[in-house]
């Protein structure tokens, strides 16, 4: 597993001007600058030592990473006592929102993912329960992430072993279970990492089923915003002034959360025959051009979950109105496609409109997300072999759209929020090419819903036995 990680510094080492784009697969992606002939470019600065403070020599150069952004590598050494100091950061700014990745591990394989964490991320093996704080950038994989945690660790075993021997102890447990994690006899175990920033990523694979990797954005709290030096999100809310009104737009001011100025929020409640109210919200800023939708569903936690199958086989079955909630995973065996729950937030459109944006966000990520001719390619390292399958899953995607073949699309929703609209003459019989199942939630539905920990009954008298058991 050694071969798998490389250091930022042996990363900028192996840079030549005049060498050729790396084809390895196995390490990654390895960021590269290219000048206007192609060739990667360098830049070598003098720097003062801030250990012995004598001048030594510093080097920085840009790259694309695939399916992410531009980011700048740096690399610190000085000849005189022997400090070095590796980092990255991003090129750009904040993202508009935070994200949060998790990356379920459960062959060898894994351990090669590539993972950059920002100098605003934190990185966390949850199985383990150690976390890496805010701090250096780094770009590395899950190997050398958690390779360099245990070293860290066992680093001060000694001391701890006189001074502290309970501490030594436990960190000993810590340092056993990840040596077995990283020979591979503690599998499956997860890896999160937060940034409020939104510029850390973990990478994806097309063949990953769903849980395997997750992403999901966030809205800043005032906190994370004063931390990262930006101006107070705190929104100024409505007053209520009655019950609201179906079909009617109700408007009030908020905060960017991209740019921090004034912008307005636009809710409608709109009433979806057969099923439910839902109240469908957006939000759009003259500044900066964010804009944000989001649908929520009311009423009742429902006894099941439910679980939506649609035979999509005409024109007709893509101009089909949808509403996939938050907590919907989505899934098209045919076109290889599974979205996790909460990728997308809650969205009410059509079954060509759900797919466009699937496809559009997707091709954003991989394909286009610094908008310029390497990042058209996927990145300056990402291997032809896994372009080629990339490609053909989005051919896959826009002859779907276009109606050119049938497909199969699963909403598995635990809170049963999703729908998806008949077609039948009558509404109160089933469509021929639609299947509704009601399923019973898994316990780790019902956890990561919160309702484990739910209770809307009785719950005085359990407070009062609480405290009659503290006293005793």
């Amino acid at each position: 597993m050694s071969d798998l990680f490389t250091t930022i510094g042996d990363k900028v080492a192996q840079v030549a001007p005049v060498s050729a784009p790396s084809t390895n697969g196995t390490n990654g992606a390895t960021p590269e600058a290219e000048g206007d002939d192609g060739e990667r470019i360098v830049e070598e600065i003098e720097s003062m030592c801030m250990n012995c403070h004598e001048n030594a020599s510093g080097s920085f150069t840009r790259g694309d990473i695939p399916y992410f952004r531009e980011i700048i590598i740096m690399s610190f050494s000085c000849e005189h006592c022997g400090l070095q100091n590796n980092e990255i950061q991003p090129a750009g700014s904040y993202q508009i929102k935070g994200v949060h990745y998790e990356l379920r591990l459960t062959t060898m394989a894994d351990f090669g993912r590539q993972v950059i964490k920002s100098d605003t991320a934190t990185v966390k093996f949850i199985e383990l329960d150690v976390e890496v704080p805010a701090g250096r950038g780094q770009l590395s994989n899950v190997e050398g992430l958690l390779s360099t945690i245990i070293d860290d660790l066992e680093a001060g075993q000694e001391a701890r072993k006189v001074e502290q021997p309970e501490v030594h102890t436990k960190i000993d447990e810590i340092i056993k279970k990840g040596r077995a994690m990283l020979a591979g006899e503690a599998f499956p175990f997860r890896i999160s990492v937060d940034d409020p920033a939104g510029n850390s990523f973990i990478t994806p694979d097309m063949r990953d089923s769903v849980g395997k990797w997750e992403k999901r954005e966030y809205d800043r709290t005032p906190e994370q915003n004063a931390a990262l030096g930006l101006a107070d999100t705190a929104t100024n809310q409505p007053e209520e002034d009655g019950e609201i009104v179906p079909d009617t737009v109700y408007q009030f001011p908020a905060s960017c959360p991209g740019c921090m100025h004034p912008c307005t929020t636009n809710m409608k409640m709109v009433d979806i025959p057969h099923f439910r109210q839902v109240i469908i919200m957006n939000t759009s800023c003259d500044d900066c051009g964010y804009k944000s939708n989001d649908v929520k569903t009311g009423g009742e936690v429902p006894a099941k979950g439910r679980k939506t199958i649609l035979k999509v086989k005409t024109n007709i079955d893509l101009a089909r109105d949808i509403l996939k909630s938050e907590s919907c995973a989505l899934e098209c065996p045919e076109l290889n496609l599974s979205v996790n729950p909460g990728t997308l937030g809650g969205r009410f459109t059509t079954v060509e409109g759900l797919l466009t944006q699937v496809r559009d966000d997707l091709k954003n990520q991989i394909f286009e997300a610094n908008g310029n001719s390497a990042a058209a390619q996927g990145g300056d390292s990402l291997p032809s072999e896994e372009r080629q399958r990339w490609e053909a899953f989005f051919d896959g995607l826009d002859s779907a759209i276009k109606g050119e073949r049938e497909f199969t699309i699963i909403l598995s929703d635990p809170l049963a929020c999703s729908y998806v609209q008949s077609l039948a003459d009558d509404p109160t019989q089933p469509d021929e090419q639609m299947t509704i199942e009601d399923y019973d939630r898994t316990e780790e539905e019902e956890e990561d819903l919160g309702l484990t920990d739910m209770k809307t009954e009785n719950y005085a008298e359990d407070a009062e036995t609480k405290e009659k058991k503290d006293e005793n």
